[in-house]
């Protein structure tokens, strides 16, 4: 079903689960992602992919972070995503086969809908609202992607190692 090898996915679960809920995180409370997780997040496909994954597989998935690159400052420049959002999903880009793009997409289209519903839906209850008293994200007019951007990667990694 999935082309990225199970035990690859397996093994990148643990640091991109961490990396991903940190930035899901970062963007509910600041509306940012910042740089730093995202270097993170290339750096563990970098560093683990060369073991993980046959060369063929590892070097493709470099030249879909080159070419997202261009892509998410497009997206930044011209359509309103956010700076962040967008490299965001080109480190997530590096980890995904062309094979399993739609999956990607199936999934992200789930996690978007459901984190708008659940973000907008949360942050009318005033109980939530005073445990996190400091999270920009309740009063702004844009919606914090990193929140499906995290969860689609999770997701996708976890169904790969384990389906």
């Amino acid at each position: 079903m999935f082309t990225l090898p199970a035990m690859a996915a397996l093994w990148f679960l643990g640091p991109v689960a961490l990396i991903s809920f940190i930035a899901a995180f970062h963007d509910l409370k600041r509306m940012k992602i910042p740089n730093d997780l995202v270097l993170g997040l290339a750096g563990t496909y970098l560093f683990m992919g060369i073991f993980l994954l046959p060369i063929d597989t590892y070097l493709w998935g470099i030249s879909h972070g080159i070419v997202m690159y261009p892509v998410a400052l497009f997206a930044y420049a011209y359509l309103g995503v956010g700076a962040g959002d967008g490299k965001f999903a080109m480190a997530m880009s590096l980890f995904i086969p062309l094979a399993d793009l739609s999956v990607v997409l199936t999934l992200f289209a789930a996690f978007l809908l459901a984190a708008f519903a659940a973000h907008r839906a949360l942050r009318t209850v005033s109980a939530v609202r005073r445990a996190t008293p400091d999270w920009v994200s309740w009063d702004n007019k844009k919606f914090p992607m990193g929140l499906a951007l995290a969860g689609t990667m999770v997701s996708y990694l976890a169904l790969a190692a384990f389906l």
